[in-house]
C-alpha cells in the first residue's frame, strides 16, 4: 500500500514579490499585504475538493502512512496548550491563560494536516470593537476589568483546531409507547359549609412494548480539539459558515497564532457520538409515537465514517482577576463574542442598598399618605 506523502512545512512568514519584506494575511481578503511598500500578493486559490478521509482507514494505517506535517509549537506548562510562535518573537505570554511561554522548549511535532480553514474575515480592529461593546453591557464587573481586559496585547487572533465527521447511523431500539385515556374519579369536597360530591375527568397513560430502528446520516458533526479554552463558551461561538471553507494553505496562518489539537481523532469521534445522541433520540420518540416515549435500551452502528481536520479563527483574550482565569472569545467570521466575567461583590451589594433604600423610602410615602385626613 502506497504511503501519504508526509509533507515538511513549518508556520513562517512568506516574503514580499516587491520588496522581499515579510508579509500577514489581511482578514477578509485573499491577499497578504506588505507594510512596508503596500504591495498585495495575492494567495493562489485552489481548486481542489476538499477531502475527507475514511476514519477507520486511516486509524487503521496510521502509524507509517499519516497524512501529517511538522510544525513547531511551544507548550504551556500551565495550562498545556501547544501553540506556534509568530516569527522572531523572543518572549511571549500563553494566548490561553498568560502564563509566560518558555521559548527554549519550542519543538517540532508531527501532527495530522488540516484539510480545510475558514480564514480569518474580521481585523483586529474590528473584533476589537465588537469586545468593547460586550464589556462595557457586563452588569456589576469589577472596574479593573474592563480596564485589563481592554488591554488588547493580550488579544490574539488564534486558528483553533476542530475535527468534523460525517457518518450513516442505524439505531436499533427497544421502548414503550404511552397512550393517554381518562376515568372519571369521584371525590368529596366542602361547599357553603357542606360536603358535596364531585365528578371530574382524571388521565392515565396505557403503555404498549415498542421497537424497531431509525436512520439519520450526519453532516460535518463539528466537534472542538482544543482543552485550553472553555467549552461552554466555545461551542456559543456557532454557527459558522462551514460552506466557506477553503483548502488548507499556510498563507492564512501567517501573522496568527495555530493551535495544535489537544483531543485526538478517537476522542473526537467519541464527543461527536455525544452530539448526534440527541438527535437520534428524537427520532426514535417520533417513530415509537403515542404521547409519551420511553426508551430502554438502544444501540447504534456507525457506518462510512469519514473526518476533517479543520482550523477556525477565534481572537482569544486571557485575563486573571484575583488569581482566577477568565477567557474572551471573539468569532473571527462574525464577530459573536462569548467569555467568563467575574461579579463585583461591592457593587452588587451597593446596588442592593439603593434599591432596599428605594422600597424603604415608597412605604414612607405611601403610609404618610395614608394617615393624611380626607378633606
Amino acid at each position: 500500500m502506497e504511503n501519504i506523502e508526509e509533507k515538511e512545512l513549518a508556520v513562517g512568514t512568506f516574503a514580499c514579490t516587491n520588496c522581499g519584506a515579510d508579509l500577514k494575511f489581511e482578514p477578509g481578503t485573499h491577499h497578504l499585504t506588505c507594510e512596508y511598500c503596500g504591495t498585495e500578493n495575492e494567495i493562489p486559490q485552489m481548486e481542489e475538493e476538499i477531502e475527507e478521509l475514511d476514519f477507520n482507514e486511516y486509524l487503521a494505517k496510521k502509524s507509517d502512512s499519516e497524512d501529517t506535517i511538522i510544525e513547531r509549537y511551544v507548550k504551556c506548562e500551565n495550562c498545556g496548550a501547544s501553540s506556534t510562535l509568530e516569527p522572531n518573537v523572543t518572549s511571549a505570554l500563553c494566548p490561553y491563560c498568560s502564563t509566560p511561554l518558555v521559548l527554549e522548549q519550542a519543538q517540532d511535532e508531527k501532527v495530522i494536516q488540516p484539510k480545510s480553514l475558514l480564514p480569518f474575515k474580521l481585523d483586529k480592529n474590528i473584533a476589537r470593537d465588537e469586545f468593547k461593546k460586550w464589556i462595557k453591557k457586563l452588569w456589576f464587573a469589577p472596574g479593573d476589568l474592563k480596564k485589563a481586559a481592554l488591554n488588547f496585547n493580550r488579544f490574539k487572533g488564534i486558528y483553533i483546531p476542530y475535527w468534523t465527521f460525517d457518518t450513516d447511523t442505524f439505531t436499533r431500539y427497544i421502548g414503550q409507547r404511552g397512550v393517554y385515556y381518562y376515568v372519571t374519579e369521584t371525590y368529596t369536597t366542602t361547599e357553603n359549609g357542606k360536603p358535596v360530591t364531585k365528578t371530574r375527568q382524571v388521565r392515565r397513560t396505557r403503555w404498549y412494548p415498542a421497537s424497531g430502528n431509525v436512520h439519520k446520516f450526519f453532516d460535518d458533526i463539528l466537534t472542538v480539539a482544543t482543552k485550553s479554552l472553555p467549552q461552554k463558551y466555545i461551542y456559543k461561538l456557532e454557527p459558522w459558515d462551514l460552506e466557506n471553507l477553503v483548502p488548507f494553505n499556510k498563507s492564512y496562518l501567517s501573522g496568527f497564532i495555530s493551535e495544535k489539537y489537544q483531543i485526538g481523532l478517537e476522542e473526537g469521534f467519541e464527543i461527536a457520538k455525544g452530539i448526534a445522541d440527541p438527535q437520534i433520540r428524537l427520532l426514535i420518540r417520533r417513530d415509537i409515537g403515542g404521547d409519551e416515549q420511553r426508551i430502554i435500551s438502544m444501540n447504534t452502528s456507525y457506518k462510512d465514517v469519514t473526518f476533517k481536520h479543520l482550523l477556525l479563527p477565534v481572537f482569544v483574550s486571557a485575563y486573571r482577576y484575583k488569581n482566577k482565569l477568565y477567557q474572551f472569545l471573539v468569532n473571527g467570521r462574525t464577530g459573536e463574542v462569548q467569555g467568563q466575567r467575574p461579579y463585583s461583590w461591592i457593587k452588587i451589594t451597593l446596588a442592593v442598598i439603593v434599591v432596599l433604600a428605594i422600597i424603604a423610602a415608597i412605604i414612607i410615602i405611601a403610609n404618610s399618605q395614608q394617615g393624611q385626613p380626607v378633606n
